[in-house]
Parts: C-alpha cells; structure tokens; sequence
C-alpha cells in the first residue's frame, strides 16, 4: 500500500533522515520505534507532503505521491493525526469533525460524522462543546476522529499517547486496533515502544534518522537490544 524509497530529509544543513526505505502492506499496523529525535515524525510529515525529501520516492496505492501537495494525499485516501492533536482549539467538536472532511462530497459528511460518534461516543456527548476545553483524552479522539472524516485507507499516527494517563492510553490502543480490524492499515509513531509492537504487525527502529533493525513486532519485543534500549529490559 505504502512504500518508502530511499528518502532524504534535511533541516537546513541538518541531514534528519538518511536514505531510509519501508513499506507497509494493506491490512497492518506497522511501527516506527525510537528514541526522541531520531526521525519519526519527520518521517511521517514527508510522506504526508508537509516536508519535502531531496532523494528517493514516496508511492501510495501504486501512485507516486512525492512532491504532491498534502490535501491531494489526503483525497487519494492517507490521512494523518499530527503529533500533539493540533485541533482547532477554538472551534466546537462537530466543527473539528467536518473541518476534516474537506476534501469530500457534502453530502457524504453527515454519515461521516455519525459513524466517527459512533466510535467514539464521548465525542457524542460533546459535540457543541469547544474544542480547547476537553480533556487530553477528549483532544486525542477528536484528531483521530477528525483524520477519519477523510475516509483514508491508510492511517497515519503520530505519538497518540503523548501526554495520557495509563488508563486513557490502553483506550487509544484498544481503538487504533479497533479501527485496523474495520479494515483501516496504520502506520504507527510512538515513543511507548511496548505498546506500539503489542499491536503492531512488524516494526522499523529508528536512530539517528536511519532504520537499524526491522522485524515482526513478536520478535522486536524479544530482541535483547530492543528490550535493553527502548523497553526497559
């Protein structure tokens, strides 16, 4: 479904990511590993279409999406919730959810919009309220429920556990692997490395803008080296 080749991203004279290349096949959860700053969300913007890579090619779905301009990678199905939620704090709930349905029909979106309360039935309950005033749980589902209102086929998740209790963290876990059995392939960052192979289907490690090791997550949660690094075995 997705495949990464060779990509090169730089911050000025800074070279964040070195020639990196992964793929992730329909139907996964796939995760990015690693230490802060080792390249994960940048990772994540280049494919979206928020940075751009000196090298290499980014193709979705067969098509080359390298150098295309982020809401057309949106409309052709990937869809991604940034690290730290950045909802529109000033808006309502109900104004977030068709915010992130712009790139669809209008009369697609109230179905939409129903099937993401359906999901998340907090949100329900808090529709007309303002958005800056949920919780941190709250602000999570309402990014993730915004990405959904452009029906992707692949998910992009940056960090979804940032900042959570345990409790609410399980909740975002137990729905992102909902949302993989309805069908939805995710592409997983996450800086809880335990939780993100619990769920995930194979895994790429990150350091220093390189992959170092890629595996079955099965077989990353055994790895000595995984353990010792990023598990705290």
């Amino acid at each position: 479904m997705l495949k990464v080749s060779g990509i090169n991203v730089y911050y000025g004279s800074i070279h964040a990511i070195k020639d990196v290349s992964f793929e992730v096949n329909k139907g996964e959860i796939v995760t990015l590993i690693g230490a802060n700053g080792a390249g994960k969300s940048t990772i994540l913007n280049t494919i979206s279409g928020l940075l751009k890579s000196k090298t290499g090619s980014i193709t979705f779905l067969d098509v080359p999406i390298s150098g295309m301009v982020p809401h057309k990678i949106v409309a052709r199905g990937l869809a991604q919730v940034p690290e730290g939620r950045r909802i529109f704090l000033k808006m309502t709930v109900q104004e977030n959810l068709e915010m992130g349905a712009f790139t669809r029909k209008a009369s697609e979106i109230d179905d939409s919009i129903e099937n993401v309360y359906e999901r998340f039935p907090r949100l329900k309950e808090r529709r007309k309220q303002i958005a800056g005033t949920l919780s941190g749980g709250e602000q999570q589902m309402l990014a993730m429920g915004r990405a959904l209102m452009s029906k992707p086929e692949l998910l992009m998740l940056d960090e979804p556990s940032m900042g959570l209790a345990p409790l609410l963290v399980e909740q975002i876990f137990e729905i992102i692997k909902e949302l993989n059995s309805a069908g939805t392939t995710i592409l997983l960052v996450e800086q809880n490395a335990q939780m993100a192979l619990s769920v995930a289907d194979r895994g790429y490690v990150l350091e220093t803008g390189k992959i170092v090791t890629s595996a079955k997550a099965s077989t990353l949660l055994n790895d000595d080296a995984v353990k010792k690094a990023y598990l705290g075995g």
